[in-house]
């Protein structure tokens, strides 16, 4: 069966400064047990905001190394979500699921992407 991952986008700008509500974090967790019980998650995350990245580059041969926050970037990645699918329709309805969840003023983006095998 495929696995395909869920890359999390968000606007940093429209996260509150407090953080996910409680309310979200319980309609998450309600999801994430649905998901797993079916037999579909195989890990799942949220990262750490972008201030507290560090992006590292090979570019003409050399590394730079750039510490966050990333000021010209607008969506940054969040998190992510590792399923394992029927195909690729079942890995965005859960996708889909996971966009709902969040309040009306979140911009959040999912990326899904079937990961390439052997």
């Amino acid at each position: 069966m495929p696995r395909y991952l869920s890359l999390v986008r968000i606007d940093e700008s429209s996260v509150p400064a407090e953080g996910p509500s409680e309310d979200l974090m319980r309609r998450m967790g309600e999801l994430i047990e649905e998901v797993t019980k079916a037999g579909v998650m195989l890990d799942t995350a949220g990262l750490t905001p972008s201030a507290q990245g560090t992006r590292v580059t090979w570019s003409d041969g050399r590394i730079s190394v750039t510490d966050g926050p990333f000021t010209e970037a607008k969506e940054v990645i969040g998190g992510y979500a590792l399923m394992q699918c029927k195909d690729k329709a079942e890995a965005l309805e859960w996708t889909k699921r996971f966009l709902q969840v969040h309040e009306d003023f979140w911009t959040v983006t999912c990326e899904v992407r079937e990961i390439a095998e052997g």
